[in-house]
């Protein structure tokens, strides 16, 4: 709610529906989950989850990431498995929550898992805002980063490039662990919450997808949103 480049995008209803409902709606189409709730500090988010019939949490309003709101609300839950679905994200294919959860099924001394896509648009290699992952011969996180990696020296061809999908599925124990930990230097540094599990040797399981989206982190990227959501109608 307190966006600073979209605030109160979370309750964006252009469409009919607010925004993050729009999310959870969404993420109930993935064949591996469950259950799917809402986690938020906002009033007017838990009542717009009620109206949608969408179970919804309250918490802190002191949490740095997603993943420390999550690991508040993890005890309440009984799950083998938590998934973190951004809230600014509707057009997050199932397909890819479900390649996520199945990463760390097939990974048991993974704690975490999150997705990745080919980064077609070479341009965005040096975008910030667009982060970039580097996997080990395992599926597994190396690292994550703002700036351009792996790094093309030479320029003798594509860098083959990796775009982080903003989606982290964990074990239960993940979370707790996450916590325990603090902030790490890296984490800091990068503005990245899942570098704190890598500083301290926690494996990332990583799903590899053909599909990419983007977030709503703007009013022009919702109208964007809006206008093909109603195209498509």
């Amino acid at each position: 709610m307190a966006s600073t480049r979209f605030p109160g995008k979370m309750l964006a209803d252009r469409t009919g529906t607010p925004l993050i409902v729009h999310c959870a709606l969404n993420a109930r189409r993935a064949s591996t989950l469950d259950h799917v709730c809402i986690a938020s500090d906002s009033d007017e988010i838990a009542a717009a989850a009620q109206r949608y019939g969408v179970e919804h949490f309250m918490t802190r309003s002191d949490h740095p990431n997603g993943t420390s709101r999550i690991a508040e609300v993890a005890p309440l839950l009984k799950a083998d498995i938590i998934v973190n679905v951004q809230g600014d994200e509707p057009e997050l294919p199932p397909e890819v929550i479900d390649a996520a959860v199945q990463a760390l099924q097939n990974d048991p001394d993974a704690i975490v898992a999150t997705a990745a896509s080919p980064l077609v648009d070479q341009t965005l290699l040096g975008d910030p805002t667009v982060v970039k992952v580097v996997l080990d011969s395992n599926r597994r996180a190396m690292y994550f980063s703002r700036s351009a990696i792996p790094n093309d020296r030479d320029g003798d061809g594509p860098a083959h490039a990796l775009r982080h999908i903003g989606l982290y599925v964990y074990r239960p124990a993940a979370l707790v662990d996450y916590v325990a930990l603090g902030e790490g230097q890296l984490e800091r540094t990068e503005q990245l919450e899942q570098l704190r599990l890598l500083e301290h040797g926690r494996p990332i399981a990583v799903a590899l997808v053909a599909q990419s989206h983007g977030g709503i982190d703007t009013p022009e990227q919702y109208e964007d949103w809006v206008a093909r959501t109603t195209d498509s109608c």
